[in-house]
């Protein structure tokens, strides 16, 4: 492997394994309740509408015209929506505290949390799915800031790393809610995290050396389509079923603010002739 392939490689992966840090701020903490986890939920979607909107979508636009970057992004979004119409919601396996059943409206009050939990699965795999395909292209991006220099591709990935945090507690927050497993939350915030370094070896290795920028940005643009999707498909519902529609979109505004200062400072961090 080239040193600096290798390189690259191990930058990703600080910013792959914070999402696992994020995930450990969760399962350190007493299991949250309905409100904390609307509230993260309104966060994560003002995060990923921020970087739908404001970044992938923004960038294909400027680079492919108006025409051709709206092509992109509903491509992305059409794509996700039928993908998510064959997603079953998952079922969970009973708890193994369940002892003997009391009365009739006790049982009723089990299967409506039931499919809360449910709902709140379905949510924290397909945020994970979103996540992770944020992930892939920020891995290209530390790959690409580390053939400029390591000075470059360590704050740019110093830079992610504190970016993807967030992004790890909300993967973790609703699947820990739903299945009361420790494990199960930190293994899938962390697999979101490994597409980071999955970028660098596609970048490296599969795609020729003078990939068409033109088509990076496309599927990039698509990306930010699928993104905005399952957003608001998925997790503002959510939000606002758990949190309240006033303070959802606070939390929402809250997480577009926090992407919009962590974008300006990885514009700063990366050169000019390199975009995220």
């Amino acid at each position: 492997m080239d040193s600096p392939v290798t390189v690259a490689l191990a930058l990703s992966l600080v910013g792959g394994f914070s999402t696992s840090i994020g995930a450990l701020f969760v399962i350190v903490n007493p299991a949250p309740n309905l409100k904390m986890l609307g509230l993260l939920q309104g966060f994560a979607a003002g995060l990923m509408l921020s970087i739908s909107f404001f970044d992938l979508a923004h960038n294909a636009l400027n680079s492919l015209g108006f025409l051709k970057g709206n092509l992109w992004f509903f491509a992305g979004v059409l794509f996700f929506g039928v993908i998510a119409s064959f997603i079953p919601e998952p079922s969970l396996a009973p708890t193994s505290n369940t002892k003997s059943r009391k009365k009739n409206g006790d049982e009723e009050s089990k299967d409506g949390m039931k499919k809360h939990r449910r709902q709140v699965l379905f949510s924290g795999i397909v945020t994970a799915v979103g996540i992770s395909l944020h992930n892939f292209p920020e891995g290209m991006a530390v790959f690409l800031g580390s053939m400029k220099g390591l000075r470059v591709g360590l704050n740019l990935a110093l830079a992610i790393a504190l970016h993807n945090i967030p992004e790890g507690v909300a993967v973790a927050l609703p699947v820990y809610f739903a299945t009361e497993s420790k494990w199960q939350a930190f293994k899938l915030a962390s697999l979101s995290g490994f597409a980071e370094p999955l970028g660098v070896i596609i970048v490296a290795y599969l795609f020729p050396s003078s990939l068409n920028p033109e088509i990076l940005e496309g599927l990039l643009g698509s990306v930010g389509g699928v993104m905005a999707f399952l957003t608001l498909h998925e997790m503002l519902p959510l939000a606002f079923d758990y949190a309240g529609q006033k303070q959802s979109v606070k939390a929402v505004f809250l997480g577009m603010a926090f992407v919009s200062a962590s974008l300006y400072f990885l514009s700063i961090c990366l050169p000019e002739d390199l975009s995220l």
